[in-house]
Order: structure tokens, then sequence, then C-alpha cells
């Protein structure tokens, strides 16, 4: 059951995508969707994170704020005849432990301008993030750890 629900989730994402909501484009949809959830129906383990929909929203409403920043400062940044600008890779050590969590941890930093999620450690213990303006690394893991890493543990830990 939840395998049909899903796909039709999928289905209805295909077409807002494609803007086609035609029969034809909706079961290529489907069978897409069918394929893929397939292909990784060995990784579909179920996981049963408490629903806390307040601290979702101040996940959300965190990251958005950080986007608007992040996209300003940028924008300066690029605006700017001398770009005095110290990019570099930093190592983050992580608090997070389930995939789940670290994968949304690199994705809000990578959707974040001006940073980029480049690896994750083999034991799961650090993040590496490259950062546009890496002058202060410790200044940038601080940021992340009482901002996104902060609001993952509220909004999803155990």
């Amino acid at each position: 059951m939840k395998f049909l629900l899903t796909n039709l989730v999928f289905t209805l994402v295909w077409g807002a995508i494609s803007a086609s909501f035609t029969p034809a484009n909706l079961l290529l949809g489907f069978a897409a969707g069918a394929l893929s959830l397939w292909l990784i129906r060995r990784e579909l383990r179920p996981v049963a994170y408490p629903l806390r929909p307040l601290r979702l929203l101040l996940l959300a409403s965190l990251f958005f704020k950080e986007l608007a920043i992040s996209a300003t400062k940028v924008a300066v940044l690029v605006l700017r005849s001398n770009m005095a600008l110290k990019p570099g890779i930093f190592a983050y050590p992580l608090a997070l432990r389930s995939d789940f969590e670290i994968t949304l941890l690199a994705n809000l930093i990578t959707l974040t301008p001006g940073t980029l999620s480049v690896d994750v450690s083999d034991d799961r213990r650090t993040l590496y993030v490259h950062a546009l303006d890496c002058a202060d690394p410790g200044a940038l893991r601080r940021d992340i750890a009482n901002g996104f890493e902060r609001r993952i543990r509220e909004a999803f830990e155990r």
C-alpha cells in the first residue's frame, strides 16, 4: 500500500514537473516511479521519526532565513570590485548519526549559497564543506552546529 501511495505522489510530481497531466504522460510517470521504487526496494527500511510539526517549521524557517542572508552576502561579494575571498574546505565534526539526518544537513548546506557539502568520511563522523569565504572556519562550524544541526536534532532525533 505504501508503495502505491508513494508512486502516486511521484506520478503527481512527475506531472507537475513536466507540466503535462495527460494520461500518457501520467502513465509514463507512474512507470518511472515504479521502476525507481523497485530499484531501491532493499534500501527502503521503515524509519519511524516522531512527528514534530512545530520543530519542522522552525527548521524550514531557519533554512529560508539562511538562504536569504547567504544569497545577499554572495550577491554583495560578487558585485564588489575587489573580491577579497579566501575559499577553502573545512572539516565539520558531525553530532548527527543517522544517514537521513546527515544527508539532510549536507543538502541544507549545499542549498545555501556560498557553501557546498563535498564529502562525508567513511565513519560518518566528519562532513567536508567548501565555503566561498573560509577565512574563519571556526565561525562556520559554530554557525552550522548552532543552526542547521541543532534544528535537525530537535526535529528528528528520537
